[in-house]
């Protein structure tokens, strides 16, 4: 085709040109519209879109009306379930010339997704992450005498060096159990809490415990299956669901499925005992038994055949591992490592969730943008229908960190509506929107250190200066202000309302500092917690964008009764934006009154005002 142009005369983002906004339902009406200024002497303008190596499929568009300055055409198709790519040409006095997305001829994304359960009973929730062995130690529960290395000094920093006779990297508990999660439901009730998302809680050698032993035996340290029933049951009553941590990309090489080291005597052969092992298929060796596929190279962790259909009935059969914990009390799954699971597995899982549970939450850990995702080659279809109900929000992590760090509010803002426009509502609804994990440096360290990293000796010494402190927590007030008005859920990592600090793993995974917290900032996630609970815009409320410039970002969150508008500030100093008339004398939910139509911001602050519509 012939030349291109430097300008675009279509917005995706914008009614005018492309209803109903963002990813789309199968089989529902889709019009895009396309303004072309006359000077361009239109002839033909087409719609053009392909899925993955597909074949270009070519629809002419119809004339529709035109006005001083340009011509407008359209069209209005169906599509099924998939994700498409689509751009568009016309044909003038010049021959025929392409509208592209930019100047690198990109195209733009159209998600269509199978209609799916929308899960209102976790819309405008507070979810929070507990690493078992870190949160709380129940007095009502004798820690078991395993032989494992247990560190009574609560609050000791986790042991870090491989070396170590006791207590090595992963090796050390300070004893956290299930009995101490449930004594704390009415500590997290005051945070706003509905979800608990617990790491990995059954039998495994390490204290992360990503090292499967037994899928179907709870971690002794922890507790035990009457523990957990009466934990799920009391955090019902609480309005609390439980969330958990299914590890099945892999297991651990000393698991009773694996068995390296040949220490299971259950009459059952692990798959390195004997070849004719009913778990030998399961895994990838390449010369049996002492070669084999692991987990990103470590030996510790051998990998699964994710479609072999012995594991599949395992996990997903009718008496498997996802529906007995889901019968014990569990509300849902999150899914370590989605993007290396297969989507025979995916499906499975799905179709046995749904079927054990239908309002079951199926979370999955996906780094990138899920909805376009590809992984071992293959576009992934995580939110199209038939697999994960939402993932883990790193987009929108990175965005904030960057942007309350001195990035430009345009990042974020780019960010912010390419994921709402490439998710489905009912998954962007429900996004983990996180800003710190067990896989990443704590917060306020983050937010708060300056200059080089060390390794993990000068890490494991490493405090906040005062200043550095103050500072961090100041980001901290907008970031999580961020979390939790933008579309989906917000997530704590435990730790994190109070001050907790600390590099990557293993020191963001220390003790919960119960005695020892900042309760200023505690006050602070109280308050973020209550704002979503008695606002329901913050459930549903469709987002929009009102100011994206620098270190000022505003925008919307609109129901179908309310009306929100939220203001980060993130320079040093004060800040003025003129807000529309409607919300002169709007409610203020958090922050200061508006003057009028001016809004007045302190430096490092926010604002949120909600009107009724």
């Amino acid at each position: 085709m012939g030349g291109k142009v430097d300008f675009l005369y279509y917005n995706s983002k914008e009614p005018l040109f492309k209803t109903p906004f963002g990813a789309v339902e199968k089989n529902k009406k889709i019009r895009f519209r396309l303004r072309l200024p006359k000077s361009c002497d239109v002839n033909e303008a087409y719609f053009l879109y392909h899925i993955d190596y597909g074949n270009l499929e070519r629809v002419q568009m119809e004339f529709e009306w035109d006005d001083d300055q340009a011509l407008y055409y359209s069209c209005e198709l169906e599509f099924s379930d998939n994700i498409y790519w689509y751009h568009f040409s016309y044909k003038g006095a010049n021959g025929e010339v392409e509208i592209f997305k930019d100047k690198n001829n990109s195209e733009w994304q159209l998600t269509v997704y199978k209609k799916s359960n929308p899960k209102k009973d976790l819309l405008g929730g507070v979810i929070y992450q507990i690493f078992p062995d870190r949160f709380y130690q129940s007095a009502h529960k004798k820690l078991e005498d395993s032989g494992r290395f247990i560190n009574n000094n609560w609050g000791d920093t986790p042991h870090w060096r491989q070396d170590l006779d006791e207590g090595g990297l992963g090796l050390d508990f300070f004893g956290g159990n299930l009995k101490g999660v449930e004594e704390k439901l009415d500590y997290l009730k005051t945070l706003g809490v509905t979800i608990i998302y617990l790491n990995p809680i059954f039998l495994a050698s390490s204290n992360h415990r990503y090292n499967t032993m037994d899928y179907e035996k709870i971690d002794t340290l922890l507790g035990d299956e009457k523990d957990f029933k009466h934990l799920c049951k009391t955090a019902k009553k609480k309005g609390i669901k439980i969330i958990l941590d299914g590890v099945f990309s892999h297991t651990g090489d000393d698991s009773k499925y694996f068995d390296r080291y040949h220490t299971f005597k259950n009459g059952i052969d692990g798959a390195c005992v004997s070849e004719n092992s009913p778990y030998r298929s399961w895994y990838k060796f390449k010369h049996w038994p002492d070669s084999y596929h692991s987990w990103w190279g470590v030996e510790t962790l051998p990998e699964i055949n994710e479609d072999d259909e012995g594991f599949l009935e395992y996990i997903c059969g009718k008496d498997g591992i996802l529906r007995k914990w889901l019968r014990l009390g569990a509300d849902g799954w999150r899914l370590d490592v989605a993007d290396e699971l297969p989507d025979v597995f995916l499906d499975r899982l799905n179709k046995a969730v749904r079927e054990e549970k239908p309002d079951a939450f199926i979370l999955g850990e996906v780094w990138e943008d899920a909805s376009n995702k590809i992984s071992y080659n293959e576009r992934r279809r995580y939110l199209l229908g038939d697999q994960l109900d939402s993932v883990m929000n790193y987009p929108f992590s990175n965005a904030i960190i960057d942007f309350v760090q001195g990035g430009n509010a345009d990042k974020i803002c780019e960010v912010v509506e390419t994921i709402c426009e490439n998710y489905p509502k009912t998954a962007l609804d429900l996004l983990m929107n996180h800003i710190g994990t067990h896989d990443t440096a704590r917060i306020l360290t983050v937010l708060g250190h300056t200059g080089e990293i060390g390794d993990r000796e000068w890490q494991s010494a490493q405090k906040l200066t005062e200043s550095e402190y103050t500072l961090a927590k100041s980001r901290l007030y907008i970031a999580s202000a961020l979390q939790y008005t933008l579309p989906g859920n917000p997530s704590i990592f435990y730790g994190d309302e109070v001050g907790l600090q600390g590099w990557a793993d293993p020191f963001c995974r220390a003790c919960y500092p119960w005695g020892n917290e900042d309760l200023e900032l505690l006050e602070h996630y109280k308050k973020l917690g209550a704002m979503r609970s008695k606002n329901e815009v913050f459930k549903d409320g469709v987002y929009s964008t009102y100011k994206a410039e620098l270190g000022l970002f505003s925008f919307f969150r609109t129901s179908e009764k309310y009306e929100a508008l939220i203001t980060i500030n993130r320079w040093y100093e004060k800040d003025t934006l003129t807000i529309p008339d409607r919300f002169k004398k709007a409610k203020v939910i958090f922050g200061k009154s508006p003057n009028g139509t001016l809004l007045t911001l302190d430096g490092i602050s926010f604002s949120a005002l909600l009107i009724k519509k």
